[in-house]
């Protein structure tokens, strides 16, 4: 009996109370409570660093270093920017007031000097020209008259000096007959005048009526047209402002050079017949070679420069007025200069805006991987906007525009497109 108890005491041993937690368990859910807040502090905090990555950091605007013009056959003493411009460009009116009824060109059309590009309306000159000309016959036909009776005097005369002759009449009809001659001459010089008045006035009313018709005054290519067929054109400005003063815009393309404004202090690196090379903005890569046609002699007061005009030595219709050019003004390589003096880097061109000066120092933030690099340049001679740089820049690295006054060295930035 007593081996019974003894098993029963044994198996109640070995159960397993489920009301009661094995030891060590709060322990160990702790350190996993823990352990599970620390793994999502780490995906907060790697989770907000990439979101920031993905934003960027400040964000700012580029241009590209472009390289200044180069190639030439002599190194740059002076860089500079300016516009092409037309030395013969006329805005093309009618000499009188009148109506359009006709407007033969448009823009970019190519006229010849002479040529009629438009006309008005001509109803009165006609008229006019007309009334002159039937004036013109009337005097010519009263001067026939004229003769006529100029001619019957001066046989009168001579019949009366013959009857004097032989005592038939007095004296006082030769001199009759000799007045009556005096008075026709008078009369036929007077008709005389009055036909050089009467062609004088035909001339002047087919001056009128040219002027109905208007003519290109050179040859060239039309950039504006002004007025349409049905307006009102005056040389004059009339009738409020509704009035047209001009029909259209005419440029002589042959006579199209380049004006750039060099800063006083550098004039002294410009002489007349100097080679030049320009660049046009349109056309980057295009060389044309240039020279200094002349150097205007008068300064500008308010902006310290002094103005250059360039003729091109090549003709191209892409060359078009007002378009933006940069030029370079070369020196012919000297034989006394080495060989590194004649090859020296030609620099880039950076907008001003990119630049910044700090105590002796001229720098531009470069954007490399990201972030905005400082560099220290050395700034050209040349004047304007952009800014040629000689050293510290590459040509087509991306340099910072209007940085940020909080700008540092290696800060994260991204780029902005315009």
């Amino acid at each position: 009996m007593s081996a019974e108890p003894d098993k029963k005491a044994l198996l109640g041993q070995l159960r397993i109370d489920r009301k009661v937690e094995p030891a060590g368990a709060p322990a160990g859910r702790r350190l996993w409570i823990i352990g599970a807040v620390v793994g999502l502090g780490v995906l907060l905090g790697a989770g907000a660093w990439l979101a920031r990555s993905a934003r960027g950091g400040l964000p700012v605007h580029t241009a590209p270093a472009q390289a200044l013009a180069g190639g030439g056959s002599g190194a740059s003493v002076l860089d500079a920017t300016g516009y092409v411009t037309a030395r013969r460009e006329a805005t093309v009116s009618a000499q009188i007031t009148g109506t359009v009824t006709q407007v033969l060109f448009d823009e970019g059309d190519h006229v010849s000097a002479g040529q009629v590009i438009a006309r008005l309306d001509d109803t009165a000159q006609r008229a006019a020209l007309a009334q002159a000309q039937a004036q013109l016959q009337s005097a010519q036909a009263l001067l026939k008259e004229d003769e006529a009776q100029l001619a019957q005097s001066v046989r009168d005369v001579a019949r009366a000096e013959d009857l004097v002759k032989r005592n038939l009449v007095s004296q006082q009809a030769v001199e009759q007959a000799r007045t009556q001659v005096d008075t026709g001459t008078a009369l036929v010089q007077s008709q005389r005048k009055q036909i050089e008045l009467a062609e004088a006035n035909v001339r002047a009313a087919q001056v009128q009526l040219d002027y109905c018709t208007v003519r290109a005054p050179f040859t060239g290519v039309v950039i504006a047209k002004a007025a349409q067929v049905g307006e009102i054109v005056s040389p004059f400005s009339a009738g409020g402002g509704f009035t047209r003063t001009g029909i259209g815009t005419l440029v002589d393309m042959d006579s199209l050079e380049i004006e750039v404004d060099v800063n006083e202090a550098y004039i002294n690196r410009v002489e007349p017949g100097q080679p030049v090379e320009s660049v046009l903005n349109a056309y980057p890569d295009w060389r044309i070679p240039s020279h200094v046609i002349a150097i205007i002699p008068t300064a500008d007061r308010s902006k310290a420069t002094v103005k250059v005009r360039i003729g091109f030595n090549v003709k191209d219709a892409r060359i078009v007025p007002d378009m933006g050019v940069r030029v370079s003004f070369e020196e012919k390589a000297h034989g006394g200069e080495s060989a590194q003096q004649q090859q020296r880097p030609r620099g880039v061109l950076v907008p001003a805006a990119a630049l910044h000066h700090e105590g002796n120092e001229d720098v531009v933030f470069v954007l490399k991987d990201r972030r905005a690099q400082r560099r220290a340049v050395t700034l050209g001679a040349g004047s304007g906007d952009p800014r040629p740089v000689l050293a510290g820049l590459s040509p087509g690295e991306s340099v910072i525009v209007d940085a940020p006054a909080d700008l540092k060295d290696d800060a994260l930035v991204t780029e902005v497109k315009p």
